[in-house]
């Protein structure tokens, strides 16, 4: 497994931007995929985004155009940025990362977007 540690959250207006950061305990250069779910109160989590160690990525409906998942192997790091925030977007964001068969979780980091 691996160690996940999640930063960059806070509270933000609507049509504003956030950038959220994932670090990780080790290299990420041969994790198959890694990415961002959330989890707003009284719903279930839901996947946001996801880059694949190829480079490829998927998003859900909702934030494809204003969201970007990248990764940076040097740093060991995964970030979403995020454009033309929404108080829907409100949730604790929560890095993932899928290797060997194992699927790790960092901690979560707290989203609040006003209207």
């Amino acid at each position: 497994q691996v160690q996940l540690v999640e930063s960059g959250g806070g509270l933000v207006q609507a049509g504003g931007s956030l950038r959220l950061s994932c670090a990780a305990s080790r290299s990420i250069f041969s994790i198959n995929a890694m990415g961002w779910y959330r989890q707003a109160p009284g719903k279930q989590r839901e996947l946001v985004a996801t880059i694949f160690s190829g480079g490829s990525t998927n998003y859900a409906d909702s934030v494809k155009g204003r969201f970007t998942v990248s990764r940076d192997n040097a740093k060991n790091t995964v970030y979403l940025q995020m454009n033309s925030l929404k108080p829907e977007d409100t949730a604790v964001y929560y890095c993932y990362a899928d290797s060997r068969g194992l699927r790790s979780w960092g901690q979560g980091t707290q989203v609040t977007v006003s209207s």
